[in-house]
């Protein structure tokens, strides 16, 4: 990508003759006159640097840097008689400073000191986040998991679009964060937007990013998780629940790698790679007109399908001890499962998957106190915590079906939810346990069915 500078100086002749000296270097160079010039030009472009005259006809440097600082790099130009100014410019986020006269060799120099210099600090602040951040993402060796890891390791390398597949809690995320970590770009960025959690206009103003006056509230550009992702991978999770709407973007960026900011009038190039993970069946949501089967194959790419814990039992010792060591509570005392317990969690069928699993450690660390030995008493599971789980959580006596006409699979979905919420007075925790499904999908259904506002 060729870096885009801004010069903004009221100097015609100097402005001029730099943009064009930029240009023969090799950058895209555009020049400005004025703040309130530069102001307009930037609801546009967002530039790699710029290059900043300390007094302008309209505005001090010192009152433009909290405008710019933040997102670029700016390097300040002064007389001889302000660098003062300019030196207190750099105390207030500036990068470098150029003297008037500006010599070009130095003016190159300069530049592109500054803009590796950024991108390093970009690069090394992501680094430091990854590695404090940075956990085991795969745990355990059953074959099911095993398979999984085949699956990353082939797709992993190249740029294609991966849809994950699998039920809630079992990881899909943790599955998205490794295909990043072994791609070509594991050096830049990971984005991730959970796509079940927004309204559409804020959904689209976080993922494509929106221009200044795009909505009400909105009073400056704001770059959206696509640029965010520059180079990188984003994740979208959740991807079966965006609406048509933005399911005819996310296509065009699939197939063309362009986009727009909402309000925007400019097409932008979407640099990333595309991970997305679902729980729900895309191919017969696509079928059957919920979901836009155009969208669907170009997420088909490459599929990996993350099986449920009842399938990999084999990995939950290695599981439990992970959870164990890296819980973010009370340390006092290094506790292990005794022999009783693990039988007791090998033989639950894990509705939750993972997530329930890692909420069952945690429950029976503070269960066990001082004790080293996690017992099988420590242990409570859903089925103990709301008495009969399965479909007696709602009794047949209490399932009272008068309809007029035989229903259909979705009034028994909604008839069966509203006599649960009854059941266990609007706890959502506890319906989620007793459906088998996580809360966010209970969170879903609620909207679905009208029990409460969209």
């Amino acid at each position: 990508m060729i870096p885009l500078i801004l010069v903004i100086d009221d100097d015609v002749t100097l402005n001029r003759l730099m943009v064009g000296q930029l240009n023969k270097m090799g950058y895209a160079a555009t020049g400005v006159h004025s703040w309130a010039a530069a102001q307009v030009y930037l609801q546009q472009h967002d530039p790699h640097l710029v290059l900043l005259d300390c007094q302008l006809p309209d505005a001090r440097g010192s009152q433009i840097l909290p405008h710019l600082t933040p997102d670029y790099p700016v390097v300040i130009i002064t007389a001889y008689g302000s660098v003062k100014e300019a030196v207190g410019a750099m105390r207030t986020g500036a990068a470098e400073y150029l003297l008037k006269p500006i010599n070009m060799d130095e003016l190159e120099l300069v530049i592109r000191r500054t803009l590796d210099t950024h991108s390093m600090r970009k690069e090394f602040l992501y680094l430091k986040e990854q590695v404090q951040k940075r956990k085991s993402f795969m745990v355990g060796k059953s074959p099911a998991l095993k398979e999984v890891e085949k699956m990353i390791g082939a797709v992993a390398p190249s740029m294609m679009t991966v849809l994950i597949q699998g039920e809630s809690g079992v990881g899909k995320e943790l599955v998205a964060r490794e295909i990043h970590e072994r791609s070509q770009v594991a050096k830049h960025g990971y984005v991730a937007l959970d796509c079940c959690t927004m309204q559409e206009n804020l959904f689209e103003s976080e993922l494509f990013g929106h221009e200044k006056g795009a909505f009400t509230g909105a009073d400056r550009q704001k770059k959206g998780l696509i640029e965010s992702a520059e180079g990188g991978t984003l994740f979208l999770d959740e991807i079966g629940e965006i609406t048509p709407a933005i399911q005819a973007k996310l296509l065009r960026v699939l197939e063309t790698g362009r986009f727009r900011r909402l309000g925007g009038i400019r097409d932008m190039t979407a640099n990333v790679r595309v991970v997305a993970a679902t729980n729900r069946d895309l191919l017969g949501m696509s079928q059957e007109g919920t979901f836009r089967a155009d969208l669907f194959y170009r997420l088909n790419a490459f599929t990996i399908y993350v099986p449920p814990l009842r399938e990999r039992k084999d990995d939950i010792p290695a599981l439990v001890d992970h959870f164990i060591s890296n819980h973010d509570f009370s340390r006092r005392v290094n506790k292990h499962l005794s022999d009783e317990a693990i039988s007791k969690l090998l033989a639950y069928p894990w509705p939750g998957n993972i997530r329930e699993l890692k909420n069952m450690v945690e429950r029976a660390i503070i269960l066990s106190g001082e004790a080293a030995r996690i017992l099988p008493e420590h242990i409570t599971l859903s089925d103990e915590l709301v008495p009969a789980v399965t479909s007696a959580a709602v009794t047949r006596k209490e399932i009272n079906l008068s309809f007029e006409q035989t229903p259909t699979l979705e009034d028994l979905e909604k008839h069966y939810l509203h006599l649960l919420l009854d059941k266990f007075s609007g706890h959502r925790g506890k319906v989620a346990r007793a459906l088998g499904i996580s809360e966010r999908n209970v969170y879903r259904l609620l909207k679905k069915h009208e029990f409460m506002e969209a």
